[in-house]
C-alpha cells in the first residue's frame, strides 16, 4: 500500500520530511492523546495538513498493520500552489473549480476531460472533496500527470483570488436563467465551478460567480454525473474556440 503510512512514528517522520504529499490523516477516538500524537497534530497544523479523528471501525480494513491508531493517506502527485500558478501569463485560458466532489472515479473521469479539452488546472478544496488518490491516479488513466491540480483550504478565497487576476467566474446551477451554450467563452480566462451531484455548488460560491448555467434536460430527470456535466459545458468553450480560429 504505497499511498497509506501506518504508526505514529512513520507519520511523523513523513510530515517532518515533507517529500511526499499527504491528503488527510485519520487518527483513531478511541486512542489517548501522547507526545507522539501531539507532535502530529502539531506538525499537521503548520504544514496546512487535514487531520480528523474517526471511530476505529474505520482502521478494520488495517488491522494486520501496526497502525497504532494513526494512517496518512499519500497523493502520488505534488500539489501546485495557486499563487504559483497565477503567476503564469493566461489568454483565453479555462479553470475547472471542484466544489464537494466525492467520488474517487468521478474526479478521474474529471481530470482525464480536462487535459483533453486542454484546460489549465483543476482548483479542489482541501476538506470535503476526495482527493487525488491511487483510484483517481488509475482512473485518469495518467492525466494527473498532465495538468496542475491545486488544493486550497477555502474555495471563497481562491475564487476572491482568481476574479483579482482577471479570471471570470461560471458556476453550474439547475435553476440558473442561462443555458450553458449562450456564454461566450472566446475572449476571456474563465473558471467553470462544478458541485456535487446532489448538494450542487455551494450558495456562498454562487454569489461570488459572474455568471450561473444550466444543462437543460429534455426530460425532467436531473441526474446527468456531474464528469458527463462537466464534459457537456467544457467541450462547448472548446467548440468556441475552435470556431473563432477557424474564422
Amino acid at each position: 500500500m504505497d499511498d497509506i503510512i501506518f504508526g505514529k512514528n512513520s507519520v511523523t517522520e513523513a510530515l517532518i520530511a515533507g517529500d511526499r504529499e499527504i491528503n488527510k490523516i485519520i487518527i483513531s477516538k478511541n486512542i489517548h492523546s501522547d507526545n507522539k500524537l501531539n507532535k502530529i497534530k502539531e506538525l499537521a497544523k503548520e504544514k496546512g495538513v487535514v487531520f480528523q479523528f474517526v471511530a476505529k471501525e474505520k482502521f478494520q480494513p488495517y488491522a494486520k498493520f501496526n497502525h497504532q491508531g494513526v494512517i496518512a493517506y499519500i497523493s502520488p502527485i505534488q500539489y501546485t500552489d495557486l499563487d504559483d500558478f497565477l503567476e503564469k501569463k493566461f489568454e483565453n485560458s479555462s479553470l475547472v473549480i471542484l466544489d464537494g466532489i466525492e467520488d474517487s472515479h468521478n474526479l478521474g473521469a474529471i481530470i482525464r476531460t480536462c487535459v483533453c479539452a486542454g484546460v489549465s488546472g483543476i482548483i479542489i478544496p482541501s476538506r470535503r472533496n476526495v482527493q487525488v488518490n491511487a483510484v483517481v491516479e488509475k482512473t485518469s488513466a495518467g492525466a494527473i500527470n498532465h495538468i496542475p491540480i491545486i488544493k486550497v483550504n477555502s474555495l471563497v478565497n481562491a475564487i476572491q483570488k482568481l476574479k483579482n487576476s482577471d479570471w471570470w467566474v461560471v458556476a453550474t446551477d439547475a435553476s440558473a436563467k442561462d443555458n450553458y451554450y449562450d456564454i461566450n467563452y472566446k475572449d476571456m480566462n474563465f473558471a467553470l465551478v462544478m458541485g456535487a451531484e446532489h448538494a450542487g455548488v455551494s450558495k456562498s460560491i454562487l454569489k461570488l460567480a459572474d455568471f450561473t448555467v444550466k444543462i437543460p434536460m429534455y426530460k425532467d430527470f436531473n441526474s446527468l454525473n456531474v464528469s458527463n456535466a462537466l464534459s457537456a459545458i467544457i467541450f462547448e468553450t472548446v467548440r468556441q474556440k475552435l470556431q473563432q480560429k477557424i474564422k
